[in-house]
């Protein structure tokens, strides 16, 4: 099997340190492996993206020496693939279409906490839209011992989660038409013959959506692993929206040196002249950290 990674970073502003930790991560699988390394623009939530964002993101791989291995690939060039892989979904039936408003979802979730019942979707729709217009479309998750999904992170161990008890059926495509994150990642990572998913762990919580959303689609499931994120001094992720600050593409060492601290890899950034030094230094160590065979 020849390794192929990727990062996808969403252009919601400019790269800031808790993504330059996924990115790092997922660069030195990919090297470690002696395998390519792309980049995906992940662009289709029209009202997150900032203009320019997208362009700021790569702008900043590059002065840090990260250069992907094939074009980048953007997410808003690919919506006639989602439509594609839903209707794909529709002919197997796998699919509903859900008239539900996020208040009714809400409130329906606050009435299963009170009873101590799942918080999964309640299946509303699912025989009908009883009289409300379609507003979304929903993948129908199975029911009992169907509905477990088990899969080995490379980082975190076994991971097991119950679709039908902790999601229920999920949304593929958005009441306001945008297309949903589990969708376009399924239909795009196998687009692009992805065998390894390194990526922070903020997203662990989707992955069971995603594998079983894969084999509806009859597409191979990667591998994945997934790292520890960065969080603030409230303990939060940080993110774009609590305040995390553009890298400064002048001064690359300094921040590779800690995200290389973050992955736990015992390597001073600081210490190398040359980005080629560091990166040599820091793919080894990361294969030792991971079992990678180089």
């Amino acid at each position: 099997m020849t390794y192929r990674g990727r990062f996808a970073p969403s252009p919601t502003g400019p790269l800031h340190f808790g993504s330059l930790v996924s990115a790092l991560a997922s660069w030195l699988d990919a090297r470690a492996h002696r395998g390519a390394w792309l980049v995906r623009v992940e662009d289709i939530d029209g009202p997150r993206t900032v203009p320019g964002a997208a362009e700021e993101i790569l702008s900043t791989l590059e002065h840090f020496g990260m250069h992907a291995d094939e074009p980048p690939v953007w997410q808003s060039d690919r919506i006639a693939r989602y439509q594609e892989a839903l209707e794909q979904l529709k002919t197997a039936g796998l699919v509903y279409p859900c008239g539900c408003t996020r208040k009714e979802i809400a409130d329906s979730l606050l009435h299963a906490h009170a009873r101590n019942t799942t918080l999964a979707y309640p299946g509303t729709c699912r025989n009908g839209l009883h009289g409300k217009p379609a507003r979304a479309w929903r993948l129908r998750v199975p029911d009992g011992d169907a509905a477990v999904i088990t899969f080995e992170d490379r980082w975190q161990g076994k991971q097991t989660q119950n679709l039908a008890t902790e999601v229920g059926d999920f949304v593929l495509r958005r009441a306001d038409d945008q297309w949903a994150y589990q969708l376009a990642v399924v239909v795009d990572d196998a687009d692009a013959g992805i065998t390894h998913i390194v990526r922070g762990a903020d997203l662990m919580d989707s992955t069971a959506r995603q594998i079983y959303l894969q084999r509806c689609l009859g597409v191979p499931t990667p591998e994945y692993l997934h790292v520890p994120v960065v969080t603030n001094d409230e303990g939060e992720k940080l993110s774009k929206q609590n305040g995390a600050t553009a890298l400064d593409n002048d001064k690359p060492f300094e921040a590779l040196s800690a995200a290389a601290r973050h992955l736990g890899l015992g390597l001073d950034g600081t210490a190398h002249t040359t980005l080629e030094g560091f990166y040599a230094a820091a793919t080894a160590a990361w294969a030792q950290r991971t079992g990678v065979r180089v």
